[in-house]
């Protein structure tokens, strides 16, 4: 295993491991959710990573392409720019959710939202 394919594919893996040790370690929802996005971030990133060709080029041609080119997969950039505008609007819900909990009960800790009554 080259340092190459250590970086492309490790950070990722690593960032996906730290998001769900944010989301299973801690209490805060604020926390949390940004362990939410930091899964996220590393999917995204992952998802770039496998679409990547050593050598590849733009799949833009001006002229009939030749066969032994290497050409880039444009789809997983493309699922990743959707993936990063849902990701936001999830991220932009879910911490509004938060701050109406936090006016309501004045606490974010899941712990202590348990001990209450509905």
């Amino acid at each position: 295993m080259n340092i190459e394919s250590l970086i492309f594919y490790g950070v990722p893996i690593y960032l996906i491991f730290m998001g769900v040790l944010v989301v299973l370690t801690t209490k805060n929802l604020f926390k949390m959710l940004l362990g939410l996005s930091l899964m996220n971030s590393g999917i995204n990133v992952l998802i770039v990573a496998l679409g990547y060709v050593r050598g590849g080029t733009t799949p833009i041609f001006s002229e009939y392409p030749k066969i032994y080119e290497k050409v880039v997969d444009p789809v997983p950039p493309a699922l990743v720019l959707t993936a990063i505008v849902i990701g936001l609007a999830f991220l932009g819900l879910g911490l509004s959710i938060v701050i109406r909990i936090k006016e309501k009960y004045g606490t974010v800790n899941v712990e202590k939202l348990k001990e209450l009554k509905w």
